[in-house]
C-alpha cells in the first residue's frame, strides 16, 4: 500500500483557481466575466488585482498564490507574452504542473496554439529599463509557452 508524504497529505489549497492573464487584452472583456462566474459557483479564485496584499513584493505574493492553488487558468492572448509578469507566472505554473502539484487549464483567447508554440506574437525580452533580461529567464519562458501550447484547452474567438 502506498503512503503519502507529510507534505502532500497536509496540503490544503487556499485557492481553487489561480487566474493568469494580460490585463490589457482580457481584463474587462473576458477575465472579469470568468472571475464572476467562478465566484458565483463558489470557486475560490485568485485574481491579481483583488488578492495582493498592499506593501508586499508582487512576485512573492504571486508565487505563493500559485503554490496555494489547485488549478491555474492561463488566458493566453495577443499581449500575454509581452508581459514579464505573465511569463514569470507561467514558468512557475508549468513548474508546479511538472511536479504534479497543479492542473493547468489553458484558454487561447484570440490566439492559436501554434502561434504560442512557435512564438509568433509580441515577445518582449527587455525590462522596464530597456536592458535585456536574464537569458535563463527567456529560455524558461519559451519552454513554458511550448508546454502550454501542447495542452488541450479552450479556443475563444469572440465576434467583434
Amino acid at each position: 500500500m502506498a503512503t503519502q508524504t507529510a507534505s502532500s497529505s497536509s496540503f490544503f489549497p487556499k485557492y481553487d483557481v489561480f487566474l493568469s492573464f494580460s490585463g490589457v487584452d482580457t481584463r474587462k472583456i473576458f477575465t472579469d466575466h470568468l472571475y464572476v462566474a467562478l465566484k458565483q459557483r463558489g470557486i475560490i479564485t485568485f485574481r491579481d488585482d483583488e488578492k495582493l496584499e498592499r506593501g508586499k513584493y508582487i512576485s512573492q505574493e504571486l508565487f505563493k498564490a500559485i503554490e496555494e492553488s489547485r488549478f491555474a487558468i492561463v488566458i493566453l492572448s495577443k499581449n500575454y507574452a509581452s508581459s514579464r509578469w505573465c511569463l514569470t507566472e507561467l514558468a512557475k505554473i508549468v513548474e508546479r504542473l511538472k511536479e504534479k502539484k497543479l492542473t493547468l487549464l489553458p484558454v487561447f483567447y484570440r490566439v492559436d496554439p501554434s502561434d504560442v508554440r512557435n512564438h509568433r506574437f509580441n515577445f518582449d525580452v527587455r525590462n522596464q529599463m530597456g536592458t535585456i533580461v536574464n537569458i535563463d529567464d527567456v529560455q524558461a519562458w519559451k519552454a513554458a509557452l511550448k508546454v502550454i501550447s501542447h495542452l488541450a484547452g479552450w479556443h475563444v474567438k469572440p465576434d467583434r
